[in-house]
């Protein structure tokens, strides 16, 4: 455990920061997750056990780990309180700039002054969040894999403003946690969503123009290219509307037409079929 960072809050117990919370109460901080729902910050202890459960059963974890570790979490349904005494405060709300501005307005003014703030955005500037605190220097991405405890990569995304030292004891952080960091430039998608979400639109315009379907699409990409999950299975496991703003992201950022999402993405996103999450996308997750 890196002591400068002995206390971490988590803001948003949703897949992310639920997997955040639970990596970092692995290693041994004592983490604050907090969320506007009661319900989600119990449906994320819930998750964070049954993961921890699936550890044991592979021996990565013992019973007695599991026990101290979920010790560690503390939950709150406020902000203030949550971040009143941390080192570090790693965001992991939605895809939506507006709420990733607001919810860094709130950090800002409650945090220590030596905290680091950090976003786990998949795909928004960093330079942009931290312009809105009073510490932008120490605003820094830190953008996990999805699942957190089991993906190795962690994308750390400095800022214009960030410091070479923040950047230095994120990366430090990172590999505490057992992860391999990359560090980044920030431009749109930066590098892991730059390059996956034009592919995921294009399987989706094959889909869309009719060259061949869901699974004969996913096959080609897992027999042909060796990828573990099909590029439309994983939209599904993504979200189909964190793929849809993070595809938006890209075209305004960049302005290229090459980043425009498939007409058939919007479609199902409006129609509510997210994926995995919502019981149906491109496969049928009802049962």
């Amino acid at each position: 455990m890196i002591k400068q960072f002995s206390k971490i809050a988590v803001i948003g117990a949703g897949t992310m920061g639920n997997g955040i919370a639970h990596v970092f109460a692995q290693k041994g901080y004592q983490v604050n997750l907090a969320d506007i729902s009661e319900e989600a910050l119990d449906r994320a202890l819930s998750t964070i056990a049954k993961n921890m459960d699936r550890q044991i059963k592979k021996e990565l974890l013992t019973e007695k780990e599991k026990a101290a570790a979920l010790d560690r979490i503390n939950t709150f349904v406020e902000i203030k309180a949550a971040v009143a005494e941390c080192d570090l405060v790693v965001e992991a709300a939605t895809e939506n700039a507006d709420l990733k501005l607001h919810i860094f307005k709130e950090i800002d003014e409650y945090a220590p002054e030596h905290a680091i703030l950090a976003s786990n955005t998949s795909s928004i500037s960093i330079t942009t969040i931290g312009a809105i605190t009073n510490r932008s220097e120490k605003v820094i991405g830190m953008h996990f894999m999805n699942p957190v405890p089991v993906m190795k990569l962690v994308e750390v995304i400095s800022g214009y403003d960030t410091t070479g030292e923040v950047e230095n004891q994120v990366v430090a952080l990172a590999k505490d946690l057992g992860k391999v960091p990359v560090v980044v430039q920030d431009y749109p998608g930066f590098v892991a969503n730059r390059i996956l979400m034009p592919m995921i639109n294009e399987a989706i315009y094959t889909l869309f123009e009719g060259v061949a379907g869901v699974e004969e699409i996913d096959t080609v990409m897992k027999l042909g290219m060796a990828h573990p999950m099909g590029p439309l299975q994983l939209a599904d496991f993504i979200g189909l509307d964190v793929c849809l703003a993070i595809l938006e992201v890209l075209h305004q950022g960049f302005g290229q037409p090459k980043y425009a999402p498939c007409p058939l993405l919007r479609k199902m996103v409006t129609a509510g079929h997210l994926g995995r999450k919502s019981g149906k996308g491109f496969y049928d997750y009802s049962e």
